[in-house]
């Protein structure tokens, strides 16, 4: 099982903050910049430290939270004010994969048993603050905790005690040393949260050292490439979520590497002759997320996490200059909804007399709300009717509903896909 990097924000006082160097000082930030800033360096997961003194502030640290779970794209940990099943639910519903019960506290020790029986105990790390509570209650730990966190050289008190993964709050010393370790998952804290920390560097050198990972490995060697004449293979570059191709660009085998062992896409430009990491100048960097060779062998396709603009005009894509177009219609289903919900949005800002969309904004709320339940109950009933031809048109018209009630509450497509990914 890989070794694990994980380092953390800490929410006070309104704000985002993070140990960004060996004397603990912090510096305020956007959560959002700090989530993406370790993501893109190679985070595998991002812990989260809500140290709010008053109700008020920790309303702006969920807040917080959920902005950091939409941005990373790795999972997120909560840790801290969790005291209530409702409060372990609101983190889960923000997005967090996991949150930490506290075992300083008594009502956390209680809590245990329940949170795990209604959520799982792979949503639950237990925090513990010495030795002598994992031994009080070991039995409902094991059971019913599917992680420990702990500090720095714990570990070792719980050598052959424990059957959990164990999480490390490390202020000090090597990373690799550290996962060396038969007793540690993971590591976090301030040892991996530094500032301008390149983790993926701390996995190359973890990697030397013999130590198991998670960096990017090619499943099909650089010898079985079909190259050019030049020894280079051309790269299409794909923008993981919307699916927009971005540029195509060439890679030798030293640039392959290096996409690799960064992260980041490396190619080598056959003008200046020289290696280039996109975005190395322009800040406009594309994070990997996945390598697909053709079959044939003979072209990448990159599906990249896209920073700014990928063509140096400032255009999202380099491919600008339509040559040609014949009329079509778009089957896309994401396009298909973010069109329909674009033309929906632009009704609420710029009416259109005797339109049915904007007659449902002007009577408000209740009547959108009637209408999507009329159509629930439209689909129930055509459901029944063998002829599956009905039903898609009910689905569709429910569709319609559910997007005029999004606009009217300010979702996006987005805000739902993220929520259904999260599940």
């Amino acid at each position: 099982m890989d070794k694990l990097l994980i380092p953390c924000i800490y929410l006070k006082n309104g704000q985002a903050m993070s140990e960004f160097d060996s004397k603990k000082t912090t510096l305020e930030i956007n959560p959002e910049v700090l989530a993406k800033k370790f993501m893109n360096s190679g985070a595998d997961a991002i812990l989260v430290f809500d140290f709010s003194e008053t109700n008020a502030e920790h309303e702006i640290a969920i807040r917080n939270i959920r902005k950091i779970c939409d941005t990373a794209e790795v999972p997120v940990i909560a840790a801290g004010n969790v005291e209530r099943i409702e409060d372990l639910k609101k983190l889960l519903y923000a997005g967090c994969q996991r949150v930490v019960l506290n075992f300083v506290k008594p009502k956390n020790q209680e809590l245990l048993v329940k949170v795990s029986k209604k959520f799982g105990k792979k949503k639950i790390i237990v925090y513990l603050p010495d030795i002598s509570v994992y031994e009080e209650y070991q039995k409902d730990i094991e059971k019913f905790a599917g992680m420990l966190l702990c500090i720095q050289g714990m570990e070792k008190n719980l050598h052959g005690r424990t059957e959990l993964p164990i999480l490390s709050l490390a202020d000090t010393g090597n990373v690799w040393e550290l996962l060396a370790s038969k007793d540690i998952q993971a590591l976090t804290g301030a040892i991996v949260s530094q500032k301008n920390i390149d983790l993926m560097e701390v996995k190359s050198q973890c990697k030397a050292r013999g130590i198991q990972v998670n960096t990017f490995e090619s499943k099909i060697s650089w010898k079985d490439f079909k190259l050019n004449r030049e020894g280079l293979i051309p790269c299409i570059v794909q923008d993981y979520q919307t699916k927009e191709v971005l540029m195509l660009a060439y890679m030798n085998q030293e640039s392959f590497q290096i996409t690799l062992n960064t992260g980041k896409m490396t190619y080598w430009s056959r003008s200046r002759q020289e290696l280039w990491t996109k975005g190395f100048s322009s800040g406009h960097f594309q994070y990997i997320k996945s390598l697909i060779l053709d079959c044939d062998n003979d072209t990448i396709l990159a599906k990249v996490s896209q920073i700014g603009a990928s063509c140096h005009t400032g255009n999202q894509s380099c491919f600008l200059q339509e040559l040609m177009r014949k009329k079509y219609n778009d089957k896309n289903p994401r396009q298909v909804f973010e069109n329909v919900l674009s033309i929906i949005k632009d009704r609420k800002i710029h009416p259109k007399e005797g339109s049915y969309t904007n007659y449902l904004f002007d009577k408000g709320i209740d009547k959108i709300l009637k209408k999507v339940g009329e159509e629930c109950t439209e689909i129930v009933i055509a459901a029944k009717n063998p002829d599956k031809e009905e039903i898609k048109y009910e689905i569709a018209d429910f569709f319609y509903h559910i997007m005029v009630l999004m606009a009217e509450k300010d979702l996006t497509w987005d805000d739902i896909t993220r929520e259904l990914v999260r599940r």
